[in-house]
Order: structure tokens, then C-alpha cells, then sequence
């Protein structure tokens, strides 16, 4: 079986904005069409991107799609929503980066294992930090880049 492709569909220009994210980490993983990009922008219908999603699937000929959206309920997932087919397509809302990291890097396994795996990379990438500690012992108000000179405690 070959692997999914993956299409992101989000406002522009967050879908290129991730593609670019994705091939500066994973050049490795990406093949021909395994990462397609659609930026939708603010004058497109609904139906245009309608017909823009389909004729993007269809280019990938018959591997399965996950199709990654920004926004649910915004057109790029609501014509989304209407151009997959639930089977050989799926679509997830809610784009970030780890969750296409997350489903590039599992792109050979069949769309039914790729969606879960996908989804629970974008879920467990949204998390709180903390707020760290300042460093203690800084003895020189003065920010200087000499690895000698660094004093605080890590």
C-alpha cells in the first residue's frame, strides 16, 4: 500500500506557512504529492473552494487523503467536510504543527490508523508551560554572547 497524502487547506497563508514548517524539519519524508497545500484566500466562494479541495484530491489519484483544516465550521473545513468521500478521504480540523509532524510521519499506515494518530499529535502539542524560574547568580546585568561568560545556574 502506498503511503496517504496529506492536503492542508487553511486561510492563507497558514497552509504553506506549515508546509514550509514541514519540509524544514522532515525534507526526508516528502515525497511527490505526499504533501499538498491549498491557501484559501478571503475573496474565494465557498463553492470555488469546494471545487479547488476536489480537483486537489482527485490529482492524488487513488491513495487515501487526510485533509488537515484550520478552523472548524470556517469554508476551508466546511468545503472540506463536502469534497471528501469518508472512506478513501478523511477530513481533521484544528491544524498545528505537531499534528502534521505527527501525520507525516505515520503516512504509510492506512487512513483508518493515520486520522487517530494525527489527531492526538495536535492534542498532546497544546499543553501549558510554565513559567520558568529567572536564572539565579547573574552577576552582570550586561547580555553578552561569550559562552565564558555565561553565570547562570541551569
Amino acid at each position: 500500500m502506498s503511503n496517504s497524502a496529506l492536503l492542508v487547506v487553511a486561510h492563507a497563508p497558514l497552509a504553506s506557512s506549515l508546509a514550509a514548517v514541514a519540509t524544514h524539519v522532515y525534507p526526508e519524508c516528502l515525497g511527490e504529492g505526499d504533501l499538498t497545500v491549498l491557501d484559501v484566500d478571503p475573496a474565494l466562494s465557498g463553492d470555488k473552494v469546494l471545487e479547488l479541495i476536489a480537483a486537489a484530491i482527485k490529482s492524488l489519484g487513488d491513495r487515501e487523503v487526510l485533509v488537515l483544516t484550520d478552523v472548524q465550521g470556517a469554508t476551508p473545513c466546511n468545503a472540506a467536510r463536502l469534497a471528501v468521500d469518508g472512506v478513501h478521504s478523511r477530513v481533521l480540523a484544528g491544524v498545528n504543527v505537531p499534528m502534521l509532524w505527527r501525520a507525516l510521519c505515520y503516512r504509510n499506515r492506512p487512513l483508518a490508523e493515520l486520522e487517530p494518530l494525527a489527531m492526538e499529535g495536535g492534542t498532546r502539542g497544546v499543553m501549558h508551560v510554565p513559567r520558568e524560574q529567572a536564572p539565579q547568580n547573574q552577576s552582570s546585568p550586561i547580555a553578552r554572547h561569550d559562552q565564558v561568560e555565561h553565570h547562570h545556574q541551569q
